[in-house]
């Protein structure tokens, strides 16, 4: 009997972001895709959310290969973290994406810790290990995504990364849906799929569509434009540059990652403009407001991205006033919806005019509709199927529809992260789950923020802090040395309260004194427990309470 094919996803199951999957046979593992998510409003302070790799990092042998899909961040985000906890012998991905993460890599001083291979989509099949890995070109809202089919004694697998079905991509580089059809004679034993649109009917529009939308609205405005997309967003970069050059405008590229990506992405020969219709910002008060574009980071509200400062006149370089238009190139992620509708708010009491794509057809998704998900079952024809790449209620939809299109109900996987699939002969099933979860970037600290942590500064932001400091004199401080003092942070306190509080707190020492209670842990929990009653039972709310025994 072959040994059986384990799949373990350790992110982008029941989520949107963090895409990681693990593919294990025997001693051999290959990691597709290592993206991070980025925090939501629970997550308090926290600056980027990491597949939790315990998993790999206990493994005696290193990974084989880490194959990346695409550029976009919830792809090869983590890549870095990965490469810094786990050791990996090889990194492959094609030529925009390598570029785009030696970059990131050269950051962190990572450069060396992988050895960093190019992908070519119409090259011949690599040998990794246990794992024959081919790849299949596809169309997605970054250049050069790629598939990836993994043959292995125990089946045939693919896995697709982002996709859809552009029949008109500004690069002129299709799904390669004859590659896909091959594959599907051949035999696929399970496929795993984007799941992002799979409750949207229809299909995606194409790329080009957006660079129509420009054309449309760009030659008709007087004053500043700019275009906040993604900023690996190469074709939605070229389409703006196109029109500002045809109508006589100079860009300007403002936010560190865009500029970064931009110049990648020229020096690789993805993006052609004429050197001299880019401009600094320093050099924007040389230009007349019509005279300009600006693309722009921000598209999802990022606290400290371009578009923000801008929108909160908080941008050294860019202001927006009223006659500007801001077109907002991008869907919201889910759980960034109110960043970007604060921004859009900001700047209309601005004055500029806001594009979205609730309002202009400003944006295009790189992701499949249903239809087109309908088409890469019919045309892989997978004895199983496993939905991958979304939320729960988007995992479900696409099983459904992988239902409908000839797949048994039973040959479907419905897992979540840090579940085992097991590929045999006879199918794909659940059998096991490993540790899996999230790690917190916060600041310069990888790991260090854990779920109590997060639960204080929930606590902290939503009733605030008191600290009490009681001040013990004498030999044996066995006596008070005078009232103690409150301190009160965030906490909507008056001055009748604070003085009763005050009064609590002594009181509550001076009974723990006449009982000969001196041990400075218990008078800092009996201060705790008299002041958090008296405070819940006068407001109904529990600020932390943080009580500091002193001996003098």
């Amino acid at each position: 009997m072959p040994e059986a094919l384990r799949i373990i996803p350790l992110g982008g199951l029941g989520e949107v972001g963090k895409n990681m999957t693990v593919y294990e046979l025997g001693d051999d593992a290959i990691v597709v895709d290592a993206g991070l998510a980025f925090p939501r409003d629970e997550h308090l302070g926290v600056d980027l959310i990491l597949p939790d790799v315990t998993y790999l990092r206990d493994r005696e042998r290193p990974v084989r290969a880490v194959i990346l899909t695409h550029a976009h961040e919830d792809h090869v985000g983590s890549l870095p973290y990965l490469l810094r906890e786990v050791r990996v012998d090889e990194v492959w991905a094609t030529r925009l994406t390598l570029g785009l993460v030696k970059s990131k890599l050269d950051e962190h001083g990572l450069l060396r810790a992988a050895e960093l291979r190019e992908i070519d989509p119409e090259g011949g099949p690599l040998q990794l290990g246990a794992f024959r890995a081919e790849f299949v070109r596809m169309a997605h809202s970054v250049p050069d995504a790629v598939a990836v089919v993994l043959e292995t004694e125990a089946g045939r697998v693919l896995h697709t990364g982002d996709w859809k079905l552009d029949h008109t991509p500004v690069d002129g580089l299709r799904t390669d849906v004859g590659r896909l059809a091959e594959f599907g004679n051949r035999g696929i034993d399970l496929l795993l799929a984007d799941s992002t649109n799979a409750e949207r009917p229809g299909v995606t529009g194409s790329e080009r569509l957006v660079g129509e939308a420009f054309r449309q609205i760009i030659p008709q405005r007087q004053g500043r434009i700019l275009v906040a997309s993604f900023a690996s967003n190469v074709h939605r970069m070229q389409q703006a540059v196109d029109v500002a050059v045809d109508v006589g405008r100079k860009v300007c590229v403002v936010g560190r990652s865009m500029r970064k990506n931009l110049n990648i992405a020229r020096n690789l020969g993805y993006i052609d403009m004429p050197e001299d219709a880019l401009i600094r910002p320093v050099e924007l008060d040389e230009y007349e407001p019509g005279q300009v574009l600006i693309l722009c980071t921000g598209s999802q509200g990022e606290p400290l991205s371009a578009l923000v400062r801008i929108a909160y006149n908080d941008h050294p370089a860019v202001h927006v006033e009223r006659g500007d238009t801001v077109i907002i190139s991008a869907r919201p992620v889910p759980g960034n919806e109110l960043r970007v509708h604060d921004a859009i708010n900001q700047l209309a009491k601005l004055g500029a005019e806001v594009l979205h794509q609730e309002n202009a057809p400003v944006h295009v998704s790189g992701h499949g509709h249903a239809e087109e998900l309908r088409t890469m079952i019919s045309l892989v024809r997978p004895k199983a199927f496993m939905p991958v790449h979304g939320e729960f209620r988007m995992l479900a939809a696409h099983a459904r529809l992988a239902e409908e299109g000839g797949v048994p109900p039973e040959a479907i996987v419905l897992a979540e992260n840090g579940s085992v699939v097991e590929l045999t002969p006879q199918g794909a099933r659940i059998v096991d789950d490993v540790e899996s979860g999230v790690t917190f970037v916060d600041g310069l600290g990888v790991g260090d923020v854990h779920d109590v942590a997060l639960r204080d500064r929930r606590h902290l932001s939503e009733d605030g802090v008191l600290i009490v400091v009681a001040t013990l004199a004498g030999s044996n401080g066995r006596a008070s040395a005078g009232p103690p003092e409150l301190i009160a942070r965030g906490f909507a306190d008056s001055g009748p309260l604070l003085d009763e509080m005050r009064d609590e707190a002594s009181r509550v020492l001076d009974d723990c004194l006449q009982q000969n209670i001196v041990e400075i842990k218990l008078l800092q929990e009996h201060i705790h427990d008299g002041l958090g009653q008296l405070v819940y039972d006068r407001t109904g709310r529990r600020p932390m309470i943080l009580p500091v025994v002193v001996e003098v």
